[in-house]
């Protein structure tokens, strides 16, 4: 604890120690080229600045950058924490430090002042600016031409100009390169006493004129920095004929001094160079190498025949004390003989000094002013005296002229505080001109003045008084802009210009008052608003004129008095309510909702409706309409009227709004059929159509809206077969698979439409008829049929005719029994007579034959049954003989006008066989056919005549079957292709004389299938 104890109390000391100094160093490293705002350093820290015994400091502590007027810093500091950091000037060392050597540390230097007066310090900062590889290596020429001997050994060496970095250490040159040296030609680099490297190119093979005399190549050269930079040269070397001896210098190091008021003319040195080869070879060119500086070049001049080196312009040491001259003497070959020459410029006492004046307090039009009051050692500026001479010729002194309260301070060499000595007073001399002189210790000495003005400032030490610290007042609203409100004044016990008071508004008054600066008079510049701002408080100053000018305030109190100039404000221009059509009478429509900015009476709102509306009210206070009336949405939708809202004021202000009260759907209407019309409409369905198809289409409408009038459709009775389906959506009905003879006739279809109202949805049913048939061949029949069929109930569908008694359906199916034997007999008869006459070849072919058949439905599976012969049987029977012919059955009508249309021809390919004829019973009641069927004549009310058939051969087809069709159980019509087109009056569907209605013309004989209903019929 005592060690920690020792050290922070030596600590203290040798701060003291250093602050009682009065001026510090401290040195940085800076890289060229940083950015803006850039740390460098805090001089808080570094200067160990926190360990300052604690003192009643008059300010906080300070740092400021003290530079000559006019120029730009290259660093900024942070007055209150002493932080260094780049400026926005560009730090290059290259410009820096241009007339410095190569290879010497690069320095910039400024002074900062650590204020206040009672810890003042000045500081001198050196930054020593660090390279960066910001400048590539550079050849002198682009193209580099140089000439070698037909007769030069294997590994001689040859000069090439070197290239200038302006970087220096890694970052300027470190390498060369040879590019496409073809073999022929290598590359070293050697490094100078001097620290440079210098290219040579080495010979690797024999070379021969005659052969080529002139290569082409590039040199590269590269620094050592990152990023690495470079550049390229051609290299053009051309083989002369041979020069055996290079120059030789008498001295290769020569270092001479001349006074830098030399004239020019004066000679500098005189080189001497020799060469062994007589002639041409012998004669000696001396010249600069590329390595020498601008400003050496532009000083110098070399004779290139006699190699004597004078001064060509003036030469000034303060420029550059010194120069390197590295001069080569060639005698046309490719390696010249080098020599340096190091030219030291010697000083003369030819600079008066300069005096640099950097204030510390800032100046006004180049005068300082100081405060009376100002403390012993206020520092005011900085000298610095300067003097580019050396040694005795460059020391300077600095004093003042005759006796004034202010001294100079010696801080660093050649540099000088000028801080005050005693107190100053303002009533004896109110301003110093300071005559400051600067002399050297040359002989004769030179010396220069300069003059420092330094004005002392009276002191203001005393504040205005208002009369009042506190104003209150009142204006109506609506005023005019100006209007004056009052006059505030205030008092000043100090004299002169400290006691000229101007009046001011404080930061917080409002843009609607003014106040006059000379007169203290208080206006309102704006119309003012009791509805937006009621009352203001803000401050008013009162400042003298003084310097530093002193000022107090006083608190005013602005209340602005209402009038009646609003208008009730509607929430909205427009409402809209929205209401369920079953809300009660006197229920709650909506709120209207009215302000008025105004106060009291004035804002007193009554509302009303306009032109006398019984359908609804409102209530004058709350705003709340209330119906007088019932609502229905499918009647009227919507209601429309204006508000009027009116306040108390002594002359009141209205406004109006526009009301709409709409009518919201609620599910109160079932859905309505459009299509089909009524439950007695029916639609044709062919028995061709494919399944699939869109066979009808129902169409409901909703009265109402929304999902209250979205429908869904489907089928909820009737539809025993399931022959077809409706889309829920479209309301389309499709069969859903192909007909077949059971599904014709009328098929009753009950379709319900719901609507997807919530909570409860409501439906309606509607029944849809099928008729099943190719055509509509009696209308009165079907509506008929379609009015049983609304009497039936709708889980089955109608038959086509009236139960009749069973004694009626047996006489029916004995008549056609014996018709069809008839038929059979005469088709057996009019076989045989075309089987006498046929070929003998055709017999043979007949008798080949092989599947002869009878087929009868089968309405229990759809099939027809083959009724095969076995051959035991066919040898006991009569030979077989097949009968291949058509029977053509037409029927016409007489009284029918499109007898053409309603003309009939059934075209049977009928195939008999003798035994299966023999064995078919024609007087037996098939048994698919009931006693009870029913009898189909008493729906047929027409009077007409019953139609003709005859009978007329046509052409034989090959078809082996015989259509025989039956009355189906399960439906309430039918009618299938070209013989159920001439259905019997009773169920027998071979009695084909009785038809008796008009039927279609079928050309192409086809086949009907029935769906099955019993058991198929065995032979």
């Amino acid at each position: 604890m005592d060690l920690l104890s020792g050290t922070y109390i030596f600590a203290v000391l040798l701060a003291c120690v250093v602050f009682q100094s009065g001026a510090q160093e401290k040195n940085y490293t800076v890289r060229e080229e940083m950015p803006e705002n850039v740390l460098i350093g805090d001089l808080l820290k570094d200067l160990n600045l926190s360990l300052i015994p604690d003192k009643s400091l008059t300010s906080p502590m300070q740092f400021k950058l003290v530079y000559k007027t006019g120029d730009v810093p290259l660093i900024r500091i942070e007055e209150g924490t002493g932080e260094i950091f780049t400026t926005g000037a560009r730090i290059d060392r290259e410009k820096l430090c241009a007339g410095v050597m190569m290879d010497a540390r690069c320095f910039y230097e400024v002074e900062v002042a650590v204020l206040p007066d009672e810890i003042f310090r000045l500081v001198k900062i050196r930054f020593l600016i660090e390279d960066i590889n910001d400048n590539a290596p550079l050849f002198p020429a682009t193209v580099i031409n140089i000439s070698i001997p037909e007769n030069s050994a294997i590994n001689s060496r040859y000069a090439l100009p070197a290239a200038i970095d302006p970087d220096i250490g890694i970052n300027g040159v470190q390498n060369y390169q040879l590019i496409k040296g073809q073999n022929i030609f290598g590359l070293d680099v050697i490094e100078t006493p001097e620290g440079d490297k210098m290219p040579q190119l080495i010979v690797q093979k024999e070379l021969d004129r005659e052969e080529k005399d002139t290569y082409v190549m590039k040199v590269k050269v590269e620094d050592g920095g990152f990023p690495q930079r470079s550049s390229t040269a051609i290299l053009q070397v051309s083989v002369a004929d041979t020069n055996d001896n290079r120059p030789v210098f008498k001295e290769k190091e020569i270092e001479v001094s001349i006074p830098e008021n030399a004239p020019v003319g004066t000679s500098v040195t005189q080189l001497h160079a020799t060469d062994a080869d007589i002639g041409e070879n012998a004669k000696i060119h001396f010249y600069f190498s590329n390595l020498v500086s601008n400003i050496a070049k532009r000083l110098f001049h070399l004779n290139t025949t006699t190699g004597l080196i004078t001064v060509k312009e003036p030469l000034d040491r303060e420029e550059s004390a010194s120069h390197k001259l590295l001069v080569l003497a060639s005698d046309g070959g490719s390696m010249p003989a080098r020599a340096m020459v190091l030219v030291n410029v010697t000083d003369i006492n030819d600079n008066v000094p300069s005096i640099d004046i950097r204030y510390i307090i800032n100046p006004t039009n180049g005068t300082v002013v100081l405060s009376e009051n100002a403390p012993l050692n206020t520092k005011v500026a900085l000298i610095t005296v300067m003097d580019k001479d050396a040694d005795h010729n460059g020391r300077v002194t600095c004093f003042t002229d005759h006796e004034v309260p202010f001294r100079l301070r010696p801080v660093f060499s050649n540099q000088f505080l000028l801080e005050t000595a005693a107190y100053l007073d303002y009533e004896s001399t109110r301003e110093y001109a300071i005559k400051l002189l600067a002399a050297d210790a040359g002989k004769p000495p030179l010396n220069q003045s300069s003059m420092l003005l330094v004005k002392v400032k009276d002191e203001n030490d005393n504040a205005p008084v208002f009369t009042q610290p506190f104003i209150s007042l009142s204006v109506p609203e609506n005023n005019s802009p100006g209007t004056q409100l009052t006059k505030i004044s205030a008092t000043d016990a100090d004299s002169g210009r400290n006691a000229e008071i101007s009046y001011l508004l404080g930061t917080d008054a409002p843009s609607e008052f003014n106040l006059d600066h000379r007169t203290g008079i208080l206006t309102a510049v704006k119309k003012l608003d009791r509805e937006k701002q009621e009352k203001y408080y803000f401050t008013v100053l009162a400042k003298d004129n003084g310097m530093p000018p002193l000022m107090t305030n006083a608190t005013v109190l602005v209340t602005v008095l209402d009038q009646n100039d609003n208008s009730p404000i509607f929430t909205h221009n427009e409402y809209n309510f929205y209401v369920p059509e079953n809300l009660p009478r006197h229920g709650t429509v909506g709120l209207i909702t009215v302000t008025d900015p105004d106060y009291g009476e004035n804002s007193a709102v009554t509302l009303s409706i306009l032109d006398v509306n019984d359908d609804f009210t409102i209530d004058p206070q709350t705003g709340v309409i209330r119906p007088n009336i019932s609502f229905d949405r499918e009647k009227q939708e919507s209601y429309t009227f204006y508000v009027k809202a009116e306040d108390g004021g002594r002359i009141s202000r209205s406004s109006t709004a526009k009301v709409t009260i709409n009518v919201v759907d609620v599910n109160d209407n079932k859905p309505v059929f459009v299509v089909p019309p009524s439950n007695y409409s029916y639609e044709l369905v062919l028995p061709s159509t494919n399944p699939g198809t869109v066979v009808f289409k129902v169409v409901a409408i909703d009265n109402d809206t929304g999902m209250n009038a979205e429908l869904r459709y489907s089928i909820v009775g009737g539809n025993t077969k399931g022959l077809f389906v409706i889309d829920q959506t479209t309301g389309n009905i499709t069969l859903k698979e192909k007909c077949v003879v059971a599904d014709l006739g009328l098929h009753r279809l009950v379709v319900k439409a719901k609507d997807l109202g919530q909570p409860d949805s409501l439906f309606n049913v509607v029944i849809v008829n099928l008729f099943v048939n190719e055509s509509v061949t009696n209308a009165t029949l079907i509506h008929e049929l379609v009015r049983k069929s609304i009497e039936a109930p709708a889980t089955q569908n109608i038959e086509t005719a009236d139960a009749s008694s069973p004694t009626s359906d047996y006489v029916k199916i004995m008549v056609a029994i014996v018709a069809g034997t008839i038929t059979v007999i005469l088709v057996i008869f009019i076989t045989a007579v075309v089987r006498c006459r046929q070929s003998p070849h055709l017999k043979a072919a007949q008798k080949n034959k092989q599947n002869s058949e009878w087929v009868t439905p089968n309405p229990e599976n759809r099939q027809m049954i083959m009724m095969k012969k076995k051959k035991k049987k066919k040898k006991k029977h009569a030979p077989k003989n097949l009968l291949l012919n058509f029977v053509t059955i037409e029927e016409t009508k007489a009284d029918d006008a499109d007898n053409d249309r309603n003309s009939v021809t059934l075209d049977l390919p009928i195939e008999l066989e003798e035994q299966t004829m023999g064995k078919y019973n024609w007087g037996t009641t098939p048994t698919t056919f009931k006693p009870d069927s029913p009898d189909l004549a008493r729906h047929y009310k027409s009077a007409s005549p019953q139609p003709a058939f005859q009978i007329q051969p046509e052409t034989p087809l090959n078809s082996k079957h015989h259509i025989i069709q039956e009355l189906p159980l399960d439906n309430t019509f039918v009618a299938c292709d070209s013989i159920s087109k001439c259905s019997s009056s009773s169920s027998d569907p071979y009695s084909v004389s009785e038809c008796s209605y008009p039927v279609t013309t079928f050309k192409t004989p086809v086949s009907v299938h029935t769906r099955p209903v019993g058991n198929p019929i065995s032979n």
